[in-house]
């Protein structure tokens, strides 16, 4: 991984807990108010957002 300053690492961490956040938002939303087609895009995009920021925190940890 290539050196990254601090208030690089700080921005991606933060992108990394607003994603996981905004997925549990996404699912709580699509469990409670969405039904058929729309329950599983809205889950798959929650799912994908989840993964996301989980590589991003990844790589703050590691970085």
């Amino acid at each position: 991984m290539t050196d990254m300053n601090g208030l690089t690492t700080m921005w991606i961490a933060l992108s990394s807990i607003g994603l996981m956040v905004l997925s549990a938002v996404a699912i709580t939303f699509a469990r409670l108010r969405t039904k058929g087609f729309m329950r599983i895009l809205v889950s798959t995009v929650a799912v994908l957002m989840l993964l996301v920021g989980s590589l991003l925190g990844l790589i703050v940890i590691l970085a």
